[in-house]
């Protein structure tokens, strides 16, 4: 796992730990309960950066979602919940 959230449960932002890596990229889709495409993300980070925070979330509906993860080789799945 190349990244931690600090929860699964969110209002308006996530919040990421961030493993060492040697790539220093991450990509992020933010897929509803159907599937859809709700909110992507892509950007590079400092290597020693260990925190990533992706703000503007607050207009999406709530319920339940899956963040689907990639950095250079990696790929993880997390199911979130957004909250009010």
């Amino acid at each position: 796992m190349f990244a931690k959230l600090k929860s699964q449960v969110f209002i308006d932002t996530l919040t990421f730990e961030l493993s060492e890596t040697a790539n220093p990229s991450l990509r992020a889709i933010l897929k509803d309960d159907k599937g859809k495409v709700c909110s992507m993300m892509e950007t590079t980070f400092e290597p020693s950066q260990k925190v990533f925070r992706w703000i503007g979330l607050n207009d999406l509906p709530y319920g339940v979602y899956t963040l689907e993860l990639w950095g250079g080789t990696e790929e993880q799945l997390v199911r979130l919940v957004k909250r009010v």
